[in-house]
């Protein structure tokens, strides 16, 4: 668990999450990245001690925003 939770330190340090938490009830976690490139981000997502392990599997879902509330305008740009 610790190696995980550096992971995802590393992630919010680096900027690339946003968003780290987790998935009601009890269905995993989900991280809201935010510019970085598909291909970084798969390499980045392999890194994670609980993929590497084999202890969950991670699905990359990619989003096109193209509208939203004004405080997520960053995204949208």
């Amino acid at each position: 668990m610790q190696g995980h939770k550096s992971w995802i330190k590393q992630g919010l340090d680096d900027g690339v999450f946003l968003l780290v938490g987790s998935l009601q009830p009890n269905k995993g976690g989900a991280v809201l990245a935010h510019n970085i490139e598909l291909a970084d981000l798969e390499n980045r997502v392999k890194n994670d001690p609980f993929v590497a392990e084999n202890v969950v599997t991670a699905e990359i879902m990619e989003i096109s925003p193209h509208q939203g509330d004004e405080r997520l305008n960053f995204l949208l740009s």
